[in-house]
């Protein structure tokens, strides 16, 4: 048969930590146990009051299409959230109810960018960042980064790496998989660093609410022109409800509205009443007492991963990933991944997914999982280290 493929798609990969969870979920058919801590996945299902939101919903109403920007109430809740969270206004006209943050993505490149336009981003970033610049035919262009600058691009950074056809620049912070943070001054200076080009900021805060050694901020108050994109599935625990939202400069919700209504009509109506109970005080409470847990996890990987001999230059601030270097024991990480599952029965995430930025020497654990289960991962890693592997 003739290849139909589109060209672009050359250029799209797959994730290869998917191939490491196929291979898992294949040796638990056998019969093997295995440690997870591949994906980012919170291990926790969606608070019960979400939940029950969502059962109510489908039974009392007649749910179908929304507004394709999503239910004035729900924009209305994260408004408030902003407020009384982070002390920022933000109307609920700048936003936009979307089909997870990988639809807010979709919609905030394909209105910015185009063919041949480039689009900055850290190397090592969240692989779809890269993916979905190329779908619309823009260039992602990668910024080496590592720990002498906690693995995040600086002014100087961008200021280097912009050129004639840079269109804007794309941060994270907290990051997918390093989990450090920007802090508020330096966020100022890269905003600067991209306003004086004419350019444009937008920043993921998928794990935004996964914050561990500080307040939680958004670049929002950096002023109206900053882009920001959100998600419930991290912080709030609604991986399979796809469900996130964005926040843009109001005079951008019209060539957001025009894509959304031509690339999925509405965001899901169900997991959009459901939401509505992510904001109420008790399902906060919740969510707070989950964010103490995974900081405890934080507490307890990091510094025994140090111990085995991984390479952690910094602490993870935020989200719940430990990007470790792995360079004492392989120099293949991919190699060391599969090995590491086949023999030791553990799972993680290769660096190569992450960018190609010593990718080779490290890899990204999840600390998805019960603290009995991480401790678990920990004492066979352990024993699979000191047998040489």
């Amino acid at each position: 048969m003739k290849n139909l493929r589109a060209p672009r798609m050359a250029d799209i990969a797959p994730f290869h930590v998917m191939e490491v969870q196929e291979r898992a979920f294949k040796l638990e058919a056998e019969g093997r146990r295995i440690v997870h801590m591949e994906i980012g996945q919170p291990d926790y299902g969606a608070p019960p009051q979400v939940v029950e939101a969502g059962i109510e919903a489908m039974r009392s109403r007649r749910l179908g299409y929304t507004s394709p920007l999503g239910l004035t109430e729900l924009r209305e809740a994260i408004s408030g959230y902003y407020e009384s969270r982070m002390g920022v206004r933000i109307p609920p006209a700048r936003i936009a109810i979307t089909t997870g943050a990988s639809g807010a993505f979709l919609l905030v490149l394909g209105s910015l960018v185009g063919p041949d336009d480039e689009l900055l981003m850290s190397d090592p970033c969240y692989p779809c960042s890269r993916h979905i610049t190329r779908v619309f035919e823009a260039k992602p262009v990668s910024i080496a980064v590592d720990g002498s600058t906690r693995y995040q691009p600086t002014a100087q950074h961008i200021i280097d790496a912009w050129e004639p056809a840079t269109r804007g620049v794309l941060l994270a912070t907290p990051a997918n998989p390093t989990g450090t943070t920007i802090g508020q001054p330096e966020l100022r200076s890269l905003a600067q660093a991209v306003r004086a080009r004419d350019g444009f900021l937008l920043v993921d805060e998928i794990y935004g609410g996964l914050v561990y050694d500080r307040e939680p901020s958004t670049a929002l108050e950096l002023g109206e022109d900053v882009i920001v994109v959100n998600s419930f599935s991290k912080y709030f625990n609604m991986t399979g409800w796809r469900l996130g939202w964005l926040v843009a400069p109001e005079d951008l919700l019209p060539e957001i509205e025009k894509l959304a209504q031509n690339l999925y009509v509405s965001p899901p109506a169900p997991a959009q009443f459901a939401a509505l109970a992510a904001f109420l005080p008790e399902t906060l409470a919740l969510l707070e007492e989950r964010r103490l847990e995974f900081q405890r996890r934080r507490d307890f990987l990091v510094p025994a991963l140090r111990s085995l001999g991984f390479s952690v230059p910094v602490t993870p601030e935020g989200a719940f990933y430990v990007y470790a270097g792995c360079e004492r024991f392989a120099a293949d990480s991919a190699a060391f991944t599969l090995e590491l599952l086949h023999q030791a029965g553990v799972a993680v995430a290769p660096g190569m997914d992450f960018g190609n930025n010593a990718a080779e020497r490290h890899v990204r654990l999840a600390y998805t999982r019960s603290m009995s289960e991480l401790e678990e991962g920990i004492e066979r890693l352990a024993r699979f280290i000191c047998a040489g592997r």
